[in-house]
């Protein structure tokens, strides 16, 4: 058009400064994009990674994350004294299977592979971020709730899920979305970015039937058809844990531990 600017001559990046303490965005480049720009890097990985995190914790049990399960895996377990989760479905005593963990014993030591929510949380490490924080549904609220009066700027980054196996393109997950929201929505609104704003008002609207939300999006029936209805179940409970879990060295363990 005449006269309009040239976009090209705009600064239209997402990583470009602008007032709001608090942001949202998905997945690796999301991660890139926001980590150098805050102090906090909330990572959510609602139907796997964090929700284990968080039952994990919460039985007692510390859990060390792995970036990718390359075969590598056992021998590390093995060198520390710990249990090695494996995949869903396989002999494993533990998985990425929240329901897995539901019994673990008080001072197990946890390695969790995971290409999804490990990888983004030794990459917010790695980027620099004072504190890598495990959110869920389920601590959610108690994650937000512990940063929303702190002077620190924070970036909330949802894991997703990826089309054609852990190395293909983001897929935009609607669990990922709402875990988020339900950190997001603990912080004064005019802190939030756009995004992260709209991460918000998807939680406000599915707050009151999570339970069905979760059961009824792509990522929820894609575990109930498989044989894994309690995953869902318990990565739908809102509110039930206050634990804040950060990662310390190379562990996720309760930030008021």
């Amino acid at each position: 058009m005449v006269g309009s600017p040239s976009l090209r001559r705009l600064d239209v990046s997402p990583a470009s400064p602008n007032e709001f303490r608090v942001r949202f965005d998905w997945g690796p480049m999301g991660l890139r994009t926001i980590a150098p720009m805050v102090d906090v890097v909330v990572i959510v990985d609602v139907l796997s990674f964090t929700t284990c995190v968080d039952v994990a914790l919460g039985r007692g049990a510390e859990v060390i994350p792995y970036k990718m399960n390359d075969g590598t895996a056992a021998e590390f377990a093995d060198s520390i004294g710990a249990e090695l989760a494996g995949h869903r479905g396989d002999d494993a005593r533990y998985s990425l299977s929240p329901a897995s963990l539901a019994e673990v014993e008080s001072d197990t030591l946890i390695v969790l592979p995971s290409p999804n929510g490990s990888a983004l949380a030794f990459g917010a490490a790695e980027a620099g971020a004072s504190e890598v924080v495990a959110a869920c549904v389920r601590n959610g609220a108690a994650v937000g709730s512990a940063f929303a009066d702190e002077d620190l700027r924070v970036g909330v980054v949802a894991a997703g899920e990826r089309w054609n196996g852990a190395t293909g393109p983001l897929r935009v997950a609607v669990e990922d979305l709402l875990g988020a929201g339900a950190v997001l929505s603990m912080f004064d609104q005019l802190d939030l970015s756009p995004e992260a704003r709209a991460a918000t008002a998807a939680w406000h609207d599915a707050e009151a039937d999570i339970v069905d939300r979760l059961r009824d999006c792509a990522s929820g029936r894609e575990l109930i058809d498989r044989g894994w209805p309690d995953d869902v179940t318990y990565a739908a409970q809102a509110h039930v844990s206050d634990l804040v879990p950060v990662l310390r060295g190379d562990r996720f363990v309760d930030r008021a531990g």
